[in-house]
């Protein structure tokens, strides 16, 4: 049924697994249109739902994100240096290394799409981190030369000093992404993409640290770079932090509790946040799945249809609307009259009526789609299929009843059903009516049939010809055949009375004896349709929600069913849909991130070689936690499988800042002790103080620079508001706030705890 004009014939287009989509979309255009031109009059074809809109969109979005990530990071880069010369080194490094995440996806035969390109988005600020900090360190060694020394030998000893520890740092962001790859099912294949990207960007970007970033540099800085203490960024930076870090140098262990109190802060917003699997995606398409109960005839079906489109239909922010009843005559697809879809095409938002959200409309339309025995449910069709397909639920939450019998198993879902209606959050719950199903029974007198002279199957015959058709001759229109069925007309078969008294069965002698005389015909309940899960009969109950999280609403349903509704032995249920999706991911994750962590400490002990300065960078995970979680908590996210793979992502760009730290505070103190050891003395407590003063502040720029080019960098992605917006800023969210917290450990509790591991070791001595 098309707009709510009337019935119309349908097709679907698929795609063979693997194939490009926007390719086969594009192929089965140009098809139309070669077959259109050979149409009889009155006749057309009219796509009703197009995936290429979708596509085009999301894949537009991100192009305009990373064209604004990397001038915001060009950007960054030239504020801070002051040198476009030596900005144009990062600047250069940039497309280089995206470059090389494009070649690694042709090579694998990987599209762009949304996680794709998402994966390239999210890694950019860190992908220039190691280049800013071997230009800043170049210019430093610049600045110190003395006449008659080699430019070109002072840049080569700047990247030496880093360029290791960098190297390092960068393949710890790159590692930590690992457990992203474990991911299963949905989750895993819709986020392995963006793992594939973003590892292969990071990796590109070390190895360019180590090989294109040292060239570069001796070809672009040339001439006179500005000195760190004339430049104006870095000036207001060490004004503001001198005086910090002066404080957390009296006060340290007083730092380090503020410090374990902000994360004891956090517990509470934590608490706060709701779960789900993943963050709706806007598909700019609606998918309207109602569900009546059985035993509805396809004409009420198809006038149900038809009111409810036109309904649709009069809302101002609908383009088309179309739906179905039923099935096509195919076993792939097993849906009865009874369950409805209806694709529900919008205009452009710009078009709305100001104010008007998604989640407004489709409560407008729940509102005024309220039929007697028709429960709603709303979805998007990508994600319905998605969801049916890997559980086959087509509502957020399903609870699936298993046992023996159907009439047992349909009272406890009916139970259920009533139970989870009141709890809060509930949209709508409908449980299936598996014992709802209305059949036509004819049974066979012998004794009649004896009377007569007929056997059972003469009767059966006549009753399959009657009711079903029976093909008696074909005909030949041009090139095609069709075969002419035959069978009573609807008037005559519509009820068991007229089945009885108008279909006639022939006897040998030559009379025409009514059905009613040979058989008994009645009306009969059983089951329309019979399902299996794990070899015991299975029925499901089908929960959507509004206006809460899926974790806290199943918790809460969960414990309601389980307080109310009694399952004899034999019987149980289980939650489906989403929520299944994401306990898997959760259990997933608990065993790999710890794998990951462990990995990445193992990286860091590798590059350090004492265990001190490893913990030290470990801690940087934990408190890059605290600013994601407030970040979420402030802007109404849920904690999802998205957000898990922001915090993921963030683990390893907050090892990194802390890497950063420790390599100047290493290098200040090591120069300090030389200096001590050249005058003939032992480096002290004067000697510490003065050197992570230096270490910090002194060199507060580069740090601030790659806390800066990253946090720059994820903004766009955070802020957008384009198709695929809505999984992207769940991923650079985490990322955001982490940084903000991983930037006040880096910047003043890591000096406080080394200048007290170092204190420790010296009071050793």
């Amino acid at each position: 049924e098309l707009n709510g004009e009337g019935e119309v014939v349908s097709g679907i287009a698929m795609a063979r697994y693997g194939q490009n989509a926007l390719e086969v979309i594009s192929n089965i255009k140009d098809k139309i249109a070669e077959v259109s031109a050979g149409l009889p009059e009155g006749v057309s074809i009219i796509p009703v739902y197009d995936r290429s809109d979708l596509i085009h969109r999301a894949i537009e979005t991100l192009k305009h994100t990373l064209l604004e990530e990397s001038l915001i990071v060009a950007a960054v880069c030239i504020i801070f240096l002051l040198h476009v010369r030596s900005a144009l080194v990062a600047i250069l490094m940039l497309p280089v290394g995206v470059l090389i995440a494009f070649i690694a996806m042709r090579l694998l035969g990987m599209n762009s799409n949304l996680m794709s390109l998402g994966g390239i988005a999210i890694a950019i600020g860190a992908m220039v981190d190691a280049a800013i900090v071997m230009i800043e360190n170049a210019h430093k060694h610049i600045e110190r030369l003395k006449p008659g020394e080699s430019r070109s030998e002072a840049m080569i000893a700047a990247c030496k000093e880093v360029g290791p520890a960098l190297f390092f740092s960068l393949l710890i962001i790159t590692v930590s992404f690992l457990p992203v790859f474990t991911l299963e099912s949905q989750e895993g294949r819709l986020f392995s993409p963006l793992a594939y990207t973003k590892t292969f960007s990071m990796a590109g970007a070390a190895l360019l640290s180590v090989t294109l970033v040292p060239v570069l540099m001796m070809l672009f800085i040339r001439g006179p770079v500005m000195p760190e203490a004339k430049n104006p960024v870095n000036r207001f930076l060490i004004w503001i932090y001198r005086p910090i870090i002066a404080w957390v140098m009296r006060w340290k262990k007083t730092t380090i509790g503020l410090a374990l109190l902000a994360m004891g802060a956090s517990f509470y917003p934590a608490s706060q946040l709701g779960s789900e699997f993943m963050p709706t995606l806007n598909e700019g398409t609606l998918l309207y799945m109602p569900s009546s109960l059985p035993a509805m005839s396809i004409t009420k079906a198809a006038e149900l249809l038809q009111t409810q489109n036109k309904i649709i239909k009069s809302f101002p922010e609908v383009e088309s609307v179309y739906g179905k009843a039923g099935r096509a005559n195919t076993a792939t697809d097993p849906a009865p009259t009874e369950m409805f879809e209806t694709v529900i095409n919008l205009k452009p938002e710009s078009e709305w009526r100001a104010g008007l959200t998604t989640d407004k409309l489709i409560a407008e339309l729940d509102k005024a789609l309220q039929f007697p025995g028709v429960s709603n449910a709303w979805t998007m069709p990508i994600k319905a299929r998605i969801d049916m397909l890997s559980t086959g639920i087509r509502t957020p939450i399903g609870i699936k009843v298993f046992g023996k019998d159907l009439n047992e198993m349909e009272r406890l879902a009916k139970e259920i059903e009533a139970v989870v209606k009141a709890v809060p959050g509930t949209s709508s719950a409908f449980a299936e009516r598996i014992t709802g199903g209305f059949y036509i029974n004819i049974e066979p007198d012998r004794q009649a049939l004896a009377r007569y002279g007929l056997a059972v199957g003469e009767l059966q015959d006549v009753i399959g010809t009657a009711l079903g058709g029976e093909m008696v001759t074909t005909t030949v229109e041009g090139r095609e055949r069709f075969g002419v069925t035959v069978r009573y007309p609807r008037e005559l078969r519509g009820n068991p009375q007229q089945i009885a008294s108008e279909i006639l069965v022939p006897t040998m002698g030559g009379a025409m004896v009514p059905l009613g005389q040979l058989a008994k015909v009645e009306i009969a309940k059983g089951a329309p349709s019979i399902r299996t899960e794990n070899a015991l009969l299975s029925t499901y109950i089908y929960v959507d929600i509004r206006g809460r999280d899926i974790g806290s609403y199943v918790k809460e349903a969960r414990a309601a069913v389980n307080a109310q509704v009694k399952f004899p032995p034999g019987y149980y249920a289980t939650w489906s849909g989403q929520f299944e999706s994401m306990e898997r991911a959760i259990e997933k994750m608990k065993i790999v991130v710890p794998v990951t962590l462990l990995i990445i400490f193992l990286l860091l002990y590798l590059n350090f070689r004492r265990l001190t300065e490893t913990l030290i960078v470990m801690l940087s995970v934990p408190f890059a936690l605290v600013g994601g979680v407030w970040l979420m908590w402030l802007l109404g996210y849920n904690l999802s499988v998205a957000v898990a793979v922001g915090f993921i992502a963030l683990a390893g760009v907050a090892a990194e800042t802390g890497v950063v730290m420790l390599i100047y505070l290493d290098h200040a103190w090591e120069a300090a002790q030389a200096q001590c050891r050249e005058a003939g003395k032992k480096a002290g407590m004067q000697e510490l103080y003065a050197a992570v003063m230096e270490g910090a502040v002194e060199r507060v720029r580069p740090k601030m620079m790659t806390v800066v080019a990253i946090m720059a960098g994820l903004l766009p992605i955070m802020w957008g508001t384009g198709t695929g917006s809505e999984v992207m800023s769940r991923i650079a969210a985490p990322m955001v706030g982490g940084m903000v917290s991983s930037t006040v450990l880096t910047l003043a509790v890591i000096p406080a705890i080394y200048a007290l591991v170092k204190q420790w070791r010296l009071s050793r001595e």
